[in-house]
């Protein structure tokens, strides 16, 4: 696919719901006893393979012609052994996070996905949960495929995050909902906390405290096991990471006005924002609210001149996955932009890192690649772009996703290698993009 330079954007989009609320929302929907519905669920392939999983532990779910999305849970502890393997496609999410609730369970099962997600390490996941009784056969690396035997009677587990994960506390806490007592995950660094508000919202008995360690402070979770969950109706706001492909080509783009409604504002996933405003961004929240325990609010989106900035390693866990296309905004920025504390995206759907470095090399900027760390310098305007050789994507949707809205930006058109990817979590980004006046299309 190639983006070529573009005019202003203009109008108003509906973006894909959020990926990590709508892989929980069939979770725990699962883990519920009744019917839970769900509004906005993200179609994408990340998801529709987490729907697929709890099919094969035997829940029952259905979407409507309306596209409203029905779950029949089984309860805490009910889920049944599959009968095949679990195939989780690309979703580093939704593997990890199952990896949790299988822990737990007393069944056996296999889980696989696609050669990007058997390529990325399971281990940060798998050790925790072996304490929980459960055992897992992988390859090196807790690497995918792996055969996991839940355990029969499990044990609470009491788990310190070593790096800010929130697929990591995420496993451990779903895995804690079907030991007996309190499971407890410590954290030092805040990470998303989507689990934490919809295990709450379906009636689990969760606190969080500030609590004081030798070397600092942290916080802790604590969680409850064996409750009874209840289903209930969830609302999926937009998705931030996906909003930020618009928002960011809005902002590069003179003269460009696009509003985005709807979007989650979970303080954990707003870093992107925050320092888009820092930048200079015209960037207006309005109508802010809170949907199924989540805050939303609606974006207007302005063109902008940007500056470069220093943006702090503590604010990486609220915008991780935004790396790469504040990367793209640095490029047209005036100045230097420094992004430090990037080392969780080595081991994303690629090395993001190593990806964004290269890519942005390749369209004529100046970067300089750290171990944990980025540095663009920014051309105050449209980038080069693209010189004529296609950006290799790694079979990465984020890192296909943000060149392209760097060819929309540059001087000149930039090709990506291959697009497939962008459908694992914005399957409609050509088209919402063209519509608002992107110039997008096949090589």
């Amino acid at each position: 696919m190639t983006a070529k330079p573009s005019d202003a954007l203009t109008g108003t989009v509906r973006l894909p719901g959020d990926k990590s609320i709508s892989h929980r929302a069939l979770m725990l929907g699962a883990l519920a006893y009744g019917e839970t519905t769900v509004d906005g669920l993200l179609e994408g392939e990340d998801v529709l393979c987490t729907a697929e999983a709890m099919r094969a532990l035997g829940a029952e779910i259905e979407r409507d012609e309306a596209g409203r999305w029905h779950i029949w849970g089984r309860g805490i502890g009910g889920l049944s052994e599959p009968e095949n393997v679990i195939d989780m496609g690309n979703s580093g999410t939704g593997a990890r996070l199952l990896l949790g609730i299988l822990a737990s369970h007393p069944l056996t099962a296999v889980v696989t996905g696609d050669a990007s997600l058997r390529s990325r390490p399971m281990a940060r996941v798998t050790d925790p949960l072996s304490a929980c009784g459960a055992s897992f056969i992988a390859r090196e690396g807790g690497r995918l495929p792996a055969t996991v035997v839940g355990s029969r009677d499990p044990l609470p587990l009491d788990y310190e995050l070593p790096v800010p994960s929130a697929q990591v506390k995420s496993a451990v806490l779903l895995a804690g909902l079907n030991a007996p007592g309190e499971t407890r995950v410590v954290e030092r660094e805040a990470t998303r906390d989507h689990s934490e508000r919809m295990l709450a919202y379906f009636g689990a008995n969760l606190r969080r405290n500030e609590i004081a360690l030798e070397n600092g402070s942290a916080h802790e979770i604590v969680l409850s096991g064996q409750p009874e969950l209840s289903g209930k109706p969830v609302t999926v706001p937009v998705d931030p990471s996906s909003a930020a492909f618009p928002l960011v080509a809005a902002l590069l783009l003179p003269g460009s006005e696009v509003r985005l409604p709807g979007v989650g504002m979970n303080p954990q996933r707003s870093g992107l924002v925050t320092t888009l405003q820092e930048m200079g961004g015209d960037i207006t929240i309005e109508n802010a609210r809170e949907v199924g325990g989540e805050p939303v609010a609606d974006l207007l989106v302005r063109g902008s001149a940007l500056h470069g900035v220093t943006v702090p390693a503590g604010r990486a866990p609220s915008m991780i996955d935004e790396y790469p296309v504040l990367a793209v905004a640095a490029a047209a920025a005036e100045g230097r932009t420094v992004m430090q504390g990037l080392g969780e995206l080595r081991v994303k759907e690629s090395d993001r890192l190593a990806a964004v470095a290269r890519g942005l090399a390749l369209c004529g900027l100046t970067v300089e690649e750290g171990p944990d760390s980025l540095v663009v310098d920014g051309v105050s305007g449209r980038p080069p772009g693209g010189n004529n050789q296609p950006i290799q994507t790694e079979l990465d949707h984020r890192i296909a996703m943000s060149f392209l809205i760097l060819g929309l930006a540059s001087e000149r058109p930039v090709q990506i290698d291959d697009a497939m990817p962008i459908a694992t979590s914005f399957p409609d980004f050509t088209t919402l993009m063209q519509g608002l006046g992107a110039q997008l299309g096949d090589v």
